[in-house]
C-alpha cells in the first residue's frame, strides 16, 4: 500500500524526471504508478512544465508500454488520455503510425482532440485504415470535430425518407466540391447555439463559395424543407437543418431569406398525428437565428410569430428574444411588437403598387385578405398575371407573390394582437398612435375598422377622418390619450348607436367590438362566490379545444388515458395579478373508443371557471377525474379562489367569452351527424340540449344582429327569428335552424334535417354584408337558409331524401 509519504516521493520523482528531460524513465515512473499519479495534482502541475513535442514523444513511450502490457488497466489509459489533449499538430511519421496503432487496441484512451489530430495529419498522407475509421466513428457522438470529420470522410449522413435530404444527397455531387465540407460542418449543429468556433469554422468555409451561389443553394435547401412535413425528421437531419439555419446566418440574409426562416418554424411545428410537432429543435434554432439578426425583417418576423405560435418551448424562445430586443433598445415589449410591424413597401394604407415591363400590379388589402390585381399593356384588369410578366419577369413576379403570402401571414398576427389590446389597457398618444396604428401602411387597414376613444371621446374612421357616432369629424392635440374600446360599462345607447354605425358605413371590423359579448355575473354565480358554473357539463372534442386554447393563450396539456395528474386550463394574466382556470376532465374508460391510438382522450367533460393570484398554488387533477385540489398534489400551501365580484369586469368579461368560445366551436353538440349521440348513444341526452337548447351570450349576439340584417337580405323574404331558432320557409317544408349550433328541424314534427357544411360554407356567407369577420357559424346559418329558402331546387340526393321521408 502506498502512503501519503510515498505519494510525495512519487510527485518528487516526477518533478526531477520532468527537469531531467528523460522521458523514457518518466514514461516508466507514471506508468508503474499510474494509480496514484493519474489524480495527484503535484503530478499533474510537474507535467504542465514540459513542452508539446516532449508530451507526444511521453505519450508515445507510454503507449508503446501498454501496446506490449495490454494487461494494465484504467488509470493508465486516463493517464494517456489527460496528456494527449496537449498533443501538437506537427506530429513526426513514427509518431503518428505509433498513436494510430494505439488509438485502434485502445479505442477509448486518446482524447477526442488527439484522435482528430492524428487522423488529420495521416490523412495528409494518404487513406485512413479501416479499424481507424471505426474507432473514429465509434468516438463521433464526443466530439462535434470528430463528427464532422466522418462527414467528410464518408460524406452527410442523411436519411433520405425525408425528400429534402435526398435532394441534397442527390445536388452535392453536382455542386463545387466545397459544398461536401459544408454539408458536413452542419450535421455537427448538435448544440442549441452555435459555439464560436463552429461560426468561426463556417465563416472560413462560406469564403470558398460565391455568396449568390451560397443564397441560392441555401435557400433551395431550406425551402425543400419548409414544405409541409409528413413525418419527423431523422435525428442526423435535424441537425443538418439546424446547422444550414446557421449557414444562413452567417451569410447575411436579405429579407426574403428572413422570411424563409420564419416559415420553417411554423413548418417545423407542424403536427403530425400520434407524434405532435415535427421538429420543436429546429424551430427553436430558426428563432434564435432571428433573433441574433439585426434589421427589421427579422424583428418582423418575430413578432409575427408571437401571435401565431402555440407550442410553449418555442413561444418561450421567441419571448426571450423579443424581450432581448427590447431592452437592447430600452422600450418595452409592447412597444417593441407594434415597431417590428413592416410596411412591406406599401405606398399607403393598404395599397402597393408596382411595374413590370408595361403592365401594373396592385397589391390590396380588403378586410382580412390580400388579393394581387393585373392590368396589362392598355391599362385593363385581367384576372391573371399576363403572359409577357411571366415569360419576362419571372423572379419578380415570384418576389410578389411571396410578399403577399407574407402580408397576408402579418395581417392575421396583428389582427390576433390588436384583440388581445382589451385586457392590455395600453394607452398612446394621439401623435404616437395614428403613426403606428391609425396611418400604418398595414396596421392601419385593421385600426381604421376599429373603435378607438380620444380623450375618453369614441370615434371610428369613416370616409377619411376620425368621427363620432353622429359623423362628426374628432380632432386632437399629439398628447391626447387614445385606447381601445371595448363595449362593458359603456351606455347601451352608445353601444347600439356604434352598431349601426358601423351598418350605416358598411365597415367589417375585423373581429367583433362593437357586437362584442359583455359577461355580467349572474344571480347564480353571485351565490356561489368563488366559481362559475355557466359552462359546465358540456362535452368537448379535446384536440379541437386544446388548439383553440393555445390560439387564445391558454396553457392547456392534452390529457392521456393513463395514471397521471393534470392542471386544469388556465391563462395568466401578468398585468392583473390574475389567473383564470377552466376545470376539464377527460371522460371515457374505453381505450378503443374514447382515445386515440396514442392514448389521448378524444373528449373532456368541463366543469367550473375560477380566478386565483397568478403566484397561488397550481390545481391538479387526476386524468380520468375525481376534482381539482393543489393541496392533494403538491406540498405548496392551496390557494383560495378569489370572490367573482373583486375580479374586474373587463378581466371577467373577456375570460368568460373565450370559455363561450372554447364551447361554443369544440363541443360536441355542433356535429350535425351525432343525432345518434356518438358512441353507444351515450351523448345522446347532452347533444339534443345542446343541439337545440338555451342560447349562449355569443348566439344571442348573433340573433340580435340576424333580427336587424334579415330585411335587407336576399333571403330575409322568407325567414324570421324566432326564440332561438331562424325559421325558414321554404317550398317543401318549414326549416328550424338553431341559432347557437346551427342544426336544423323540419316541419311538421321537428325531424332533424342533417346538413354536413362543406368548407365553401363560409364563403356563402361572405357574400351578404356582416359588420364583423370571424363567426363561422353565423356563415353557415346563412348559407344553410339560402339553400332551404330554395329547397326545391336542392339537388344533393341525401339532403332531398331526407326531406322527403320527413
Amino acid at each position: 500500500m502506498t502512503t501519503t509519504t510515498d505519494t510525495v516521493g512519487l510527485a518528487t520523482r516526477a518533478r526531477d524526471l520532468v527537469a531531467a528531460n528523460d522521458l523514457t524513465a518518466l514514461a516508466d515512473h507514471l506508468y508503474t504508478h499510474a494509480r496514484f499519479c493519474r489524480d495527484d495534482p503535484e503530478v499533474r502541475a510537474a507535467l504542465r512544465l514540459l513542452s508539446r513535442a516532449d508530451v507526444a514523444r511521453l505519450v508515445q513511450a507510454m503507449a508503446a508500454l501498454v501496446r506490449h502490457d495490454p494487461v494494465r488497466t484504467w488509470p493508465v489509459r486516463d493517464l494517456i488520455g489527460q496528456l494527449s489533449r496537449r498533443l501538437p499538430t506537427d506530429l513526426a511519421p513514427e509518431q503518428l503510425e505509433d498513436l494510430a496503432a494505439y488509438a485502434v487496441q485502445e479505442p477509448y484512451s486518446l482524447s477526442p482532440t488527439a484522435l482528430e489530430t492524428v487522423a488529420r495529419s495521416l490523412l495528409a498522407t494518404g487513406p485512413l485504415s479501416g479499424e481507424l475509421v471505426a474507432v473514429l466513428v465509434d468516438r463521433s457522438d464526443e466530439s462535434q470535430r470528430l463528427r464532422q470529420l466522418i462527414a467528410e470522410l464518408a460524406g452527410p449522413q442523411l436519411d433520405p425518407a425525408d425528400p429534402w435530404a435526398e435532394q441534397i444527397l442527390t445536388e452535392l455531387p453536382t455542386l463545387d466540391p466545397v459544398w461536401q465540407r459544408l454539408v458536413a460542418h452542419a450535421s455537427t449543429a448538435t448544440t442549441p447555439r452555435p459555439a464560436a468556433s463552429w461560426s468561426t469554422a463556417a465563416t472560413r468555409l462560406l469564403t470558398a463559395v460565391d455568396p449568390t451561389e451560397a443564397r441560392q443553394v441555401l435557400d433551395r435547401w431550406l425551402t425543400a424543407a419548409a414544405r409541409t412535413p409528413q413525418r419527423q425528421p431523422a435525428f442526423i437531419n435535424a441537425d443538418l437543418l439546424r446547422g444550414l439555419l446557421w449557414l444562413v446566418e452567417r451569410t447575411g440574409p436579405a429579407p426574403e431569406q428572413v422570411r424563409l426562416v420564419g416559415g420553417l418554424v411554423e413548418a417545423m411545428l407542424r403536427r403530425l398525428p400520434g407524434i405532435g410537432p415535427a421538429c420543436p429543435k429546429v424551430a427553436n434554432a430558426a428563432v434564435g437565428v432571428l433573433g441574433r439578426l439585426d434589421g427589421e425583417a427579422a424583428l418582423a418576423q418575430l413578432a409575427r410569430l408571437s401571435t401565431r405560435v402555440t407550442y410553449k418551448g418555442t413561444r418561450k424562445e421567441i419571448d426571450k428574444a423579443l424581450d432581448a430586443r427590447a431592452a437592447a433598445m430600452g422600450i418595452g415589449r409592447d412597444e417593441i411588437e407594434e415597431l417590428a410591424v413592416p410596411d412591406y413597401g406599401l405606398t399607403e394604407v393598404g395599397r402597393h403598387g408596382m411595374t413590370l415591363g408595361g403592365c401594373r400590379a396592385e397589391l390590396l388589402i380588403a378586410g382580412t385578405s390580400v388579393t394581387l390585381a393585373w392590368f396589362n399593356e392598355s391599362g385593363r384588369q385581367v384576372k391573371s398575371p399576363p403572359a409577357s410578366v411571366r415569360r419576362d419577369h419571372p423572379a419578380q413576379l415570384a418576389e410578389l407573390k411571396g410578399l403577399a403570402k407574407e402580408v397576408s401571414g402579418m395581417l392575421a398576427a396583428q389582427t390576433a394582437r390588436l384583440d388581445g389590446l382589451f385586457l392590455a389597457q395600453r394607452t398612446w398618444t394621439f401623435g404616437g398612435w395614428r403613426q403606428r396604428y391609425l396611418d400604418h401602411p398595414l396596421v392601419g387597414v385593421l385600426a381604421r375598422r376599429l373603435l378607438w376613444l380620444v380623450d375618453g371621446v369614441p370615434c371610428g374612421w369613416a370616409d377619411g377622418a376620425l368621427r363620432t357616432v353622429d359623423d362628426t369629424p374628432v380632432s386632437a392635440a399629439d398628447e391626447a390619450q387614445v385606447r381601445i374600446w371595448h363595449p362593458i360599462g359603456r351606455p347601451v345607447p352608445e353601444v347600439v348607436g356604434w352598431r349601426e354605425w358601423l351598418e350605416r358605413h358598411r365597415v367589417v371590423q375585423p373581429f367583433k367590438q362593437a357586437h362584442r359579448e359583455v359577461y355580467l355575473l349572474t344571480p347564480a354565480e353571485e351565490a356561489t362566490g368563488t366559481y362559475s358554473n355557466r359552462f359546465a357539463g358540456h362535452i368537448l372534442r379535446q384536440h379541437q379545444f386544446h388548439a383553440l386554447a393555445a390560439i387564445r393563450g391558454w396553457t392547456d396539456r392534452l390529457r392521456l388515458m393513463v395514471d397521471d395528474s393534470y392542471p386544469p386550463t388556465s391563462r395568466e394574466l401578468p398585468g392583473w395579478g390574475l389567473r383564470a382556470e377552466y376545470w376539464v376532465e377527460g371522460i371515457g374508460d374505453d381505450y378503443d373508443v374514447d382515445t386515440t391510438e396514442s392514448g389521448s382522450y378524444l373528449r373532456l367533460v368541463t366543469d367550473q371557471v375560477r380566478f386565483y393570484p397568478i403566484a397561488a398554488a397550481q390545481n391538479w387533477s387526476h386524468a380520468s377525474g375525481g376534482g381539482y385540489s393543489s393541496a392533494q398534489w403538491t406540498d405548496a400551501r392551496p390557494g383560495d379562489p378569489l370572490p367573482l365580484d373583486q375580479i374586474p369586469p373587463l378581466v371577467f368579461s373577456e375570460i368568460m367569452r373565450d370559455v363561450d368560445l372554447f364551447v361554443g366551436v369544440a363541443s360536441v353538440g355542433n356535429d350535425p351527424t351525432w343525432s345518434d349521440g356518438g358512441p353507444q348513444g351515450r351523448f345522446r341526452d347532452y347533444w339534443s340540449s345542446y343541439s337545440f337548447g338555451e342560447l349562449s351570450a355569443t348566439a344571442e349576439t348573433r340573433r340580435d344582429l340576424l333580427a336587424r340584417l334579415l330585411p335587407r337580405l336576399a333571403v330575409g323574404q322568407r325567414a324570421r327569428i324566432d326564440g332561438r331558432f331562424l325559421m325558414v320557409d321554404g317550398d317543401l317544408r318549414t326549416y328550424r335552424i338553431h341559432l347557437g349550433s346551427g342544426n336544423i328541424l323540419m316541419s311538421p314534427n321537428d325531424t332533424y334535417l342533417c346538413i354536413v357544411p362543406d368548407r365553401g360554407a363560409g364563403r356563402l356567407g361572405e357574400q351578404q354584408f356582416l359588420p364583423f369577420e370571424g363567426d363561422n357559424t353565423l356563415a353557415v346559418i346563412l348559407s344553410k337558409a339560402m339553400l332551404l329558402a330554395k329547397d326545391a331546387e336542392i339537388t344533393d340526393p341525401t339532403i332531398l331524401r331526407q326531406i322527403r321521408l320527413a
